[in-house]
């Protein structure tokens, strides 16, 4: 009870349940006593609910806790995640649902745009993917775009992944990703600071932005606008004295500016999973890559993450498409390939999931 007290109690941060177990001499069962809140300088909001708590929440809470098999971490406790305690503000406690022991792996934070471009996904999916390979676990945010592609490439390579929710682990968002969030439980974690029945609220997402950054090594941004809450992250990541790393993508895209504005400021550029590995210094599994090795961990499951070799006639129309997206006609002028048969081999790429149609007629490629 004294955990679900706390968790609840708005505002309270690991911080303040130090100042109180200071006060309460170390005694946990004490810590939400009068004699013990009127010693400890806590956020007026926090103490008013601490001298009198919801019990209907609590029971509430607690009830969620034992038919779902989620677990609550307090501060201080032996599985708490390491990374996270040790940034200013960390949350007094975490809802967790599903392997706490992800909670202290090394952890790579990976978010970007929402409405990410078919690329955008790809990239993030691949090094997601690889990074998984060389082990790191991925940490995103369970949103539409990058957050989702790169949960998704942790899955393609067998590995594990968390997501750090907005809202109570009961109400998943957005709702078209439940079925991503279940197979993220089974292999990896959920995470959430807010208690159960916490809907989507416009506040909690910052605050939420601080645990990814916190959970990780390092934040790598793929696609973001100038003035997207993916730089928040990154903002909150460099105060916290991790590495940040950002994906450069066209001059043309305005889902490229906020990477941009990263690198202008100090981010490491990455093109290849290898550039993270240096940042991070992950010297052993990046000395395994360059050598040709795979560089996963034992035990793990090793898939590819791009697609099977083409035919060169193949190969010859995604040379001719590049990165830019291009229509069917610029395609022949290139290739000196026929526009049916250059329809054809798109509708094979597409399938393949090599490329993207976009509007206007245009294509897009979306790995190497």
């Amino acid at each position: 009870m004294i955990g679900a007290k706390l968790a609840r109690a708005p505002g309270l941060t690991a911080d303040h349940v130090r100042t109180l177990l200071v006060a309460a001499d170390g005694d946990l069962e004490r810590i939400c006593a009068p004699e013990v809140l009127v010693r400890a300088d806590l956020p007026s909001a926090a103490a008013a609910f601490l001298r009198k708590p919801d019990a209907a929440a609590l029971e509430a809470d607690l009830e969620w806790l034992r038919a779902s098999g989620a677990r609550l971490l307090l501060s201080g406790e032996a599985d708490y995640p390491l990374a996270l305690a040790a940034i200013g503000g960390a949350p007094a406690a975490l809802y967790v649902a599903g392997d706490v022991a992800a909670l202290n792996a090394p952890q790579l934070a990976m978010v970007g745009a929402r409405k990410a471009s078919p690329l955008g996904r790809a990239i993030a999916r691949d090094l997601a993917c690889a990074l998984t390979q060389a082990g790191l676990t991925i940490t995103s945010g369970l949103a539409t775009g990058i957050d989702a592609a790169s949960h998704e490439g942790a899955l393609l390579a067998g590995g594990q992944t968390v997501a750090v929710l907005g809202t109570g682990l009961d109400r998943i968002y957005p709702a078209e990703n439940a079925g991503l969030a279940a197979r993220i439980r089974a292999t990896g974690a959920l995470i959430s600071e807010f208690p159960p029945r916490t809907g989507p609220q416009r506040q909690n997402f910052p605050r939420r932005n601080r645990v990814i950054s916190g959970l990780a090594l390092g934040t790598l941004v793929v696609e973001a606008a100038r003035n997207s809450g993916s730089l928040i992250t990154a903002d909150r990541a460099a105060e916290q004295g991790r590495e940040v790393f950002a994906v450069p993508g066209s001059v043309r895209s305005p889902l490229s500016r906020g990477c941009h504005k990263l690198i202008r400021e100090g981010a490491h550029l990455v093109e290849e999973s290898t550039d993270v590995l240096m940042g991070l210094q992950f010297n052993n599994t990046y000395q395994r890559l360059r050598s040709g090795g795979r560089g996963g961990t034992a035990g793990r499951r090793q898939a590819p993450c791009g697609g099977a070799p083409l035919d060169k006639e193949y190969e010859m129309l995604l040379d001719a498409l590049g990165f830019e997206p291009a229509t069917i006609d610029t395609l022949v002028a290139r290739s000196g390939l026929s526009g049916e048969s250059i329809a054809s081999m798109l509708l094979i790429l597409e399938l393949e999931g090599r490329i993207a149609p976009y509007p206007g007629g245009l294509y897009g490629r979306l790995s190497k």
